[in-house]
């Protein structure tokens, strides 16, 4: 009788000693899951923090002369890939259209600028036009490239920077002027250096920058949208600011037409970059026709430039871009920033 009490007792005592185990188990999943429920909750908040302190620390090393505001989205960075985009678009071109119809299209563009609201930008990308008499074909290309861009979701800035004076044409010194100009306002992340007369089609030909310098113009209409030439990288071109800079930008000295894209993609390749291009079905653009502007006439020392391209590349260039410049004006649609160049300096 009493071996059998003490069994009965040593089993309830057993019995309790796994109740309060399970017990104590309970109480510690319950916990630990509090715990990392709570750290769930602040991990959004201090991502959001963190975006807050690294935009806070780039506005403060931004310059900006025009005081456009810039972008506080909080909601987390914008998709690789919009879901605003359509595809290919059958362009087309009113020969009636005026600036006011364009203006009225982009409610939301203000000094040029547009960005996402629903959404942070994954880069901040200026688009550089250089110009001289072509104010229908900008008027075209705005018409088509600022609904191309918001379809994109990017933070963005268009500058056209119109050369005056009589002096032959100088698309590169332009070009170099854009991105002198443009970086004084706001902190680039990328620059697209676009021609006046190519008109994107297709909108997932995005208009970032890669990792290597891209060249977006793969084929257009009036080449049967065929690449030129293997080794053409004009038209329309992507450089994050540190890749222009690592060439010392464009050449200064190609007056006229030709050449000056050849000489950026030998500067390309010779700091051990590679040219990238998006696919040939999606890289297609519209050339507005026009006959040759009076004053950029077929540059014929252009072959001789070309061959000198790694002797002077570290002298000519960014570092060696000189101009007057005339006004910078904030339009709804643009900064228009306007240069004069001196004559051209004898090829020697």
């Amino acid at each position: 009788m009493a071996l059998s009490l003490y069994v009965f007792q040593l089993i309830y005592k057993f019995k309790m000693l796994v109740l309060v185990t399970l017990c104590l188990m309970v109480l510690w999943a319950t916990f630990s899951y509090f715990v990392d429920l709570r750290q769930e909750i602040l991990k959004p908040k201090s991502m959001v923090e963190d975006f807050r302190k690294e935009d806070s620390q780039k506005e403060e090393k931004t310059e900006s002369t025009a005081k456009v505001p810039t972008v506080k989205s909080f909601q987390g960075p914008c998709p690789a890939l919009s879901p605003y985009l359509r595809g290919a678009s059958k362009l087309s071109f009113k020969a009636s259209l005026t600036l006011e119809e364009v203006q009225k299209e982009n409610p939301q563009v203000a000094k040029g600028r547009h960005h996402p609201t629903e959404c942070s930008a994954l880069q901040r990308v200026a688009i550089l036009i250089p110009h001289r008499n072509r104010e229908k074909h900008l008027l075209y290309l705005l018409e088509h490239l600022h609904p191309f861009l918001q379809r994109q979701q990017l933070d963005y800035g268009i500058y056209v920077i119109h050369q005056a004076g009589s002096t032959k044409f100088n698309r590169a010194k332009l070009l170099n002027v854009g991105y002198i100009e443009a970086l004084k306002e706001v902190n680039w992340d990328c620059f697209i250096f676009h021609d006046v007369d190519l008109v994107p089609e297709n909108d997932f030909n995005i208009y970032m920058c890669d990792r290597q310098p891209k060249h977006l113009v793969v084929g257009r209409n009036n080449t049967g949208y065929r690449l030129r030439y293997p080794g053409y990288f004009g038209g329309v071109t992507a450089l994050t600011r540190d890749q222009f800079s690592k060439v010392n930008g464009f050449s200064n000295s190609y007056w006229g037409w030709g050449g000056e894209d050849d000489d950026l993609r030998i500067r390309v390749e010779m700091q051990k970059m590679k040219v990238v291009r998006p696919s040939a079905d999606v890289a297609r653009y519209t050339m507005i026709f026009h006959k040759r502007d009076h004053g950029n006439e077929e540059n014929a020392e252009r072959m001789k430039l070309l061959r000198q391209v790694s002797k002077t590349w570290k002298t000519d260039g960014l570092n060696s871009c000189s101009y007057k410049l005339l006004s910078v004006e904030h339009n709804p649609l643009y900064v228009n920033i306007t240069v004069d160049f001196s004559m051209q300096p004898e090829i020697s």
